[in-house]
């Protein structure tokens, strides 16, 4: 396969979401000819943009959550620990993501800081830990660095441009497949990108709203 035939896939994620935890070791299985791109955007803004709840703000929703979490990381083996306080400020934690390059190594080591080792990462003293791993010298000049905060903005807009609603997303080209449990069917769009333009795909495409919720 030649370099025309790569394709560039955008994994967009905040750190708040258990499900960006559980959905990184779902990109291992990303075919060969995949170049991954990290994209940490702010879930609170998209959500904001949309008019939606976040899971943690409906608490029956956040309780079957945090236990579907529990549930699936000990179907898939992972060791899952809780940060002392969900949901949290995740803005120093990103932009330390961004400051490192936004890698894979960087999302990992930050994904598992939260989620694996329940740390506080709203605590700057875990962040200067973090930073330190991951090779970045001066924690609180990287994080409050204005072209960092700035990457972050465009990355959020970047998001909402292309509808992205929810994280884990994987964008690719213009397709949107949310969440952790969506991994497979992204799968099969790389695979067969013309098996989602049947009829039946395109019916729902153009399938009219019935009724709409009053405001």
């Amino acid at each position: 396969m030649g370099v025309a035939d790569r394709i560039t896939v955008s994994w967009v994620f905040d750190i708040i979401s258990p499900f960006a935890y559980l959905g990184l070791r779902d990109l291992e299985r990303l075919p060969a000819h995949v170049d991954l791109r990290f994209v940490p955007v702010l879930l609170a803004g998209i959500l904001s943009h949309f008019g939606q709840k976040g899971p943690a703000e409906i608490p029956s929703k956040r309780r079957f959550t945090y236990r579907f979490v529990l549930w699936r990381a000990r179907q898939m083996g992972l060791a899952v620990r809780f940060p002392p306080a969900h949901p949290f400020n995740p803005l120093a934690a990103l932009r330390l993501i961004l400051a490192a390059g936004s890698s894979r190594r960087a999302a990992s080591a930050v994904l598992d800081a939260v989620f694996r080792d329940g740390r506080d990462v709203s605590d700057p003293r875990v962040i200067a830990e973090l930073a330190q791993e991951l090779g970045v010298a001066d924690a609180g000049r990287a994080v409050s660095d204005s072209r960092v905060k700035q990457q972050l903005r465009e990355n959020t807009d970047w998001a909402i441009s292309l509808g992205v609603f929810g994280v884990p997303t994987l964008v690719v080209g213009r397709e949107l497949f949310w969440g952790h449990d969506a991994f497979g069917m992204a799968l099969d769009y790389l695979e067969d990108p013309a098996s989602f333009e049947g009829r039946e795909m395109q019916a729902v495409d153009r399938l009219p709203v019935g009724v709409e919720r009053a405001k």
